[in-house]
């Protein structure tokens, strides 16, 4: 393929991809289900096919798509649900695995347990992009969110060990259990001492980081540092990624600048943008490559060996789910994860509505194509390895099923349970935090009007009091509007939608005159483009709707 012809195909793609957003936000069916039947489309044109390479997919595509989610994930809540997010990203994987590889044993003609398990590894871990998308834009409770993120966040690292142990238990390099634990154990504990030396590393660089453009290659490179030391040292690189997002994610208000943290916070999102789009697109052009082969197996062979592995998957997280929360409460996990006030320490069971939204929000994405596609196609000893098509074929198949079907109803299953957060509630709380800010801030200026300071330093902090000062009254008067609000969303009164009305009203214009400048020659493009931006940082200020 050309240089060309790749480039065509990017273009293409990502006009796709903006094509499919567009059609995303009016439908309200989410992009990654629309993506991937796109992708599927484009694989049954002649001449289409585009395989996936794992390696590639591994190595270029994973990291900086696991060290955005945990850049913007909570360390403090995901520590809170510990419990509960462990259970779900190491047990509930090994269990499904097992699930899986124990019924190909049995009722697939021929299949090893080896490679069954193999299958069950590839297809346990849950890719939440979609989830995690489609639940933000229903409102979805903040713990719901903190134990999808945090479950997709690690689940990766268990199912990639034990994948590894299980092919190679297939290739007849024997096997043994403590081997395997104790594999296992070094995998994780070494990608998280790995994932901390990569944040750690990062600190030193703070003055560097200061500045937005050396802000922003660090972290891009940072995931693949991360990623390419935990190879190296033969532990768990998506682990390492994953750890090193969250520590810097949790630290990155004090170990970079501000205009850092907006320039990066931008491409990362872009980053993300583009990256899940081409992943989505590419799991539906993979029907080519695993429908080849199936010939040699009967109907009732594929047929029975997809059930086993759509059923077994779908199957065993509910009843997971609801083993877990049936257990003594002694065993269960702190709430706290809410950041709701008055919640911490308290312990409570999910409700049968959260089990059903959890339970439905396991969509399998990139990562379980990637990992079976990882299957050599031949053992140590130079024979095939076993079922090596039927077991891509399979996979595929789990990924098609949940991330169109379950990614498709799971907006309207969340909507019908009437599961939401209390968006007066989150309002509330961001108040609180608002005043408690502006609150140190006035203290920290009576702290500087004590020392000795000259007339016009005395001047301009009574300017700076009085414009504090303004924006706590503001922030009490919405504190007591929202103290009796009624559970549900937050309310907003004509005052405050008229101020923020006229506002962006009053922005516009300021933009509007500062272009009739540039256009007549009194301002150069250079003086537009950095006025632009301090009204651009002004409107960014503004609350939208939905985080008052």
């Amino acid at each position: 393929m050309g240089v060309e012809t790749v480039l065509l195909l990017v273009l293409a793609s990502v006009a796709v991809i903006i094509a499919v957003h567009a059609l995303a936000e009016r439908s309200g069916l989410p992009a990654a289900a629309l993506l991937t039947v796109v992708g599927l489309g484009y694989a049954l044109l002649p001449s289409a096919e585009i395989e996936l390479d794992p390696e590639l997919v591994l190595t270029l595509i994973l990291p900086p798509l696991l060290y955005s989610a945990a850049l913007e994930s909570s360390l403090v809540a995901i520590r809170r649900n510990i419990r509960t997010v462990v259970s779900l990203s190491v047990l509930l994987v090994l269990v499904t695995a097992l699930v899986v590889g124990t019924g190909f044993a049995l009722f697939v003609t021929g299949a090893t347990l080896a490679a069954g398990i193999a299958l069950g590894a590839a297809v346990a871990p849950p890719d939440p992009v979609a989830a995690l998308a489609v639940g933000r834009k229903v409102g979805l409770p903040p713990r719901l969110i903190t134990l999808i993120q945090g479950e997709g966040l690690l689940n990766d690292a268990t199912a990639l060990t034990i994948l590894t142990v299980a092919v190679t238990a297939a290739q007849g390099d024997g096997f043994s259990t403590p081997a395997a634990i104790g594999q296992f154990l070094l995998a994780a504990v070494g990608g998280v001492l790995a994932g901390l030396a990569v944040a750690f590393g990062v600190r030193p660089l703070r003055r560097l980081r200061r500045d937005p453009l050396t802000s922003n290659a660090i972290s891009l490179a940072t995931p693949f540092v991360a990623y390419l030391l935990g190879e190296s040292l033969h532990v768990s690189g998506v682990l390492a990624v994953v750890v090193a997002g969250l520590v810097i994610g949790h630290n990155n208000a004090s170990w970079a600048s501000g205009a850092s943290r907006l320039q990066t916070n931008a491409v990362w999102r872009l980053v993300n943008f583009l990256l899940e789009g081409f992943v989505f697109l590419l799991i539906g052009q993979q029907l080519p490559a695993v429908v080849r082969g199936l010939d040699e197996y009967s109907t009732g062979t594929v047929v029975t060996a997809s059930l086993i592995t759509v059923g077994g998957m779908l199957l065993v997280r509910p009843l997971w789910l609801l083993l877990t929360e049936s257990l003594p409460q002694s065993l269960h996990t702190r709430l706290g994860g809410s950041g709701e006030p008055g919640e911490q320490g308290r312990v409570r069971r999910l409700s049968g509505r959260e089990i059903v939204v959890l339970s439905w929000a396991g969509t399998r994405g990139v990562i379980s194509l990637a990992a079976i596609f990882t299957l050599p196609e031949v053992t140590s000893d130079g024979e095939p390895f076993p079922d090596r098509s039927l077991l891509l074929f399979c996979a595929f198949l789990a990924v098609l099923v949940t991330l169109v079907g379950q990614g498709v109803t799971f907006a309207p299953l969340v909507r019908a349970l009437g599961l939401r957060a209390d968006r007066a509630d989150q309002a509330r709380l961001r108040n609180h935090a608002r005043i408690a800010s502006v609150e140190a801030a006035l203290a920290q200026l009576d702290d500087l009007a004590t020392e000795e300071c000259s007339h016009v330093e005395g001047e301009t902090l009574d300017v700076l009091r009085s414009q504090l000062r303004t924006r706590l009254e503001g922030y009490r008067k919405r504190m007591d509007m929202l103290a009796d609000a009624e559970p549900g969303d937050a309310p907003m009164s004509p005052q405050y939608e008229a101020a923020l009305k006229y506002r962006r009203a009053a922005l516009d214009a300021q933009r509007e005159e500062l272009l009739r400048w540039r256009d007549a020659g009194r301002l150069p493009d250079e003086g537009l483009r950095s006025l632009t931006r301090e009204l651009d940082h002004e409107e960014g200020r503004l609350p939208a709707r939905t985080f008052r």
